[in-house]
């Protein structure tokens, strides 16, 4: 349960959330995707509030990516364009091959090719191309539930440097994370007993507020 949980993150921000299991970490992380019709409470992207932006367009700029994400049956290639077959983007420009391989190559992947089929891909290919997928989309703000629980060095590496990105061009990110601090949060958070308190803070200071709760 939550209790008068307030957070502001900043764009270009990482904010990671850490806590014992149970204190409601996804749990807040779904009130900020709006996943949570019974929540009460505020919240605003930039300065506009919640009630002023239809859920539809919410979801398409604040993104959750869940801690166990799941591929649909298909191509790599049929997976990564997932979002564009919704109506939300219907008649906004997809990514090209070409796009796609390159985002790819980005996580360390271009050795799997877009036809690859989704089922044959290990556990740290299918974390990337989830998060590919979402990045792809460009939202304001990424949340990220667990991103990197049960990966090898190699993926969870990926996934920061895909996460660091993301953040570089003025994305805003909240993480969930049980891992010690990779470096890039500019503050660590703690949640318990349903309210937020400072863990450990980096050297960055938040330039504008993008989400609050």
């Amino acid at each position: 349960m939550l209790d008068g949980v307030s957070l502001s993150v900043a764009a270009g921000e990482i904010v990671d959330i850490v806590g014992p299991s149970g204190s409601g970490k996804t749990t807040f992380l779904r009130a900020l995707a709006r996943l949570l019709p019974a929540a009460s409470g505020e919240l605003l992207l930039g300065s506009v509030p919640a009630e002023k932006i239809p859920a539809t367009e919410w979801r398409c700029r604040v993104a959750l990516q869940p801690q166990k994400p799941a591929l649909t049956e298909g191509d790599v290639r049929a997976n990564l364009l997932l979002p564009w077959t919704l109506r939300v983007r219907h008649g906004r420009p997809r990514p090209s091959d070409a796009a796609l391989a390159e985002a790819l190559a980005s996580v360390g992947l271009d050795d799997i090719g877009l036809d690859r089929d989704a089922a044959r891909l290990s556990v740290g290919q299918v974390a990337r191309v989830a998060l590919l997928r979402v990045t792809l989309t460009t939202p304001d703000v990424l949340l990220l539930d667990e991103p990197d629980a049960a990966l090898d060095d190699d993926s969870a590496l990926s996934v920061a440097t895909l996460t660091r990105a993301f953040a570089e061009k003025g994305g805003a990110v909240v993480r969930v994370r049980h891992h010690r601090s990779d470096g890039l949060a500019a503050r660590r958070l703690l949640l318990e007993g349903g309210r937020l308190a400072v863990s450990s803070a980096g050297t960055a200071s938040p330039a504008r507020e993008e989400v609050v709760s």
